[in-house]
C-alpha cells in the first residue's frame, strides 16, 4: 500500500459514538504528505474520568468544537477517497460507525489494520505486546504523545509503511 489515510480516534466516554478527537495522516507514494486533526464535540457529551486519564481531554477542550458530522465531512473531502488504516482498526472503525449512525452518515466498510499486520508478520516472541507504543519502540518510530489522535495516526502511518 502506497496511498492511504492512517486514522485514530479518542473517545470521551465508553460509548463508541463519543469521539472527542480525530487525527489522520495522508500517505502518498509511501510518504507522509499531509495531516488532519480536529477536536470533536462528543455524542453523548460527557467525559468519564478514565478516558480523560488516557488522552488528557476534558469537556472544556471540546465545548466549542464542531460536531462529528462536520468533522467527518471535512475529513472525507480531505481524504479524497483513499482507503483507511488504523492500529487496532476494530476499535476506530466501531467508533466511527457508531458516530456515523448518530448523524445518519455513510460509514466506511473496512479499515486495514496495522495490529493484524504486525501479528501476522512478526514471529511470536518478537515484540510480544503488538501495542502501538511497543511496536513503535521495536521499529524505532518516535511516538511523540501516545493517545493524542494525531500522534497516534502518524505512528500508525509509519507502521503501515513498514508492515502493509
Amino acid at each position: 500500500m502506497n496511498d492511504f489515510i492512517a486514522i485514530d480516534v479518542e473517545t470521551a466516554n465508553f460509548e463508541a459514538s463519543s469521539i472527542c478527537a480525530i487525527g489522520a495522516v495522508k500517505v502518498v507514494d509511501g510518504r507522509i504528505a499531509d495531516s488532519f486533526y480536529s477536536l470533536v464535540k462528543p455524542e453523548p457529551e460527557y467525559y468519564c474520568r478514565r478516558c480523560t486519564e488516557v488522552h488528557g481531554l476534558t469537556q472544556a477542550d471540546t465545548d466549542n468544537a464542531p460536531c462529528f458530522d462536520t468533522v467527518w465531512r471535512n475529513l472525507q473531502e480531505w481524504a479524497g477517497g483513499l482507503g483507511y488504516v488504523a492500529h487496532n482498526a476494530a476499535f476506530d472503525l466501531r467508533c466511527i460507525r457508531a458516530a456515523c449512525r448518530v448523524y445518519r452518515l455513510d460509514a466506511p466498510e473496512y479499515f486495514h489494520c496495522t495490529l493484524k499486520a504486525a501479528r501476522a508478520k512478526l514471529p511470536r516472541g518478537i515484540c510480544p505486546s503488538k501495542s502501538l507504543d511497543s511496536l513503535c519502540d521495536f521499529f524505532g518510530i518516535n511516538l511523540i504523545r501516545h493517545h493524542n489522535a494525531l500522534h497516534d495516526a502518524e505512528a500508525c502511518a509509519k507502521l503501515a509503511i513498514i508492515l502493509l
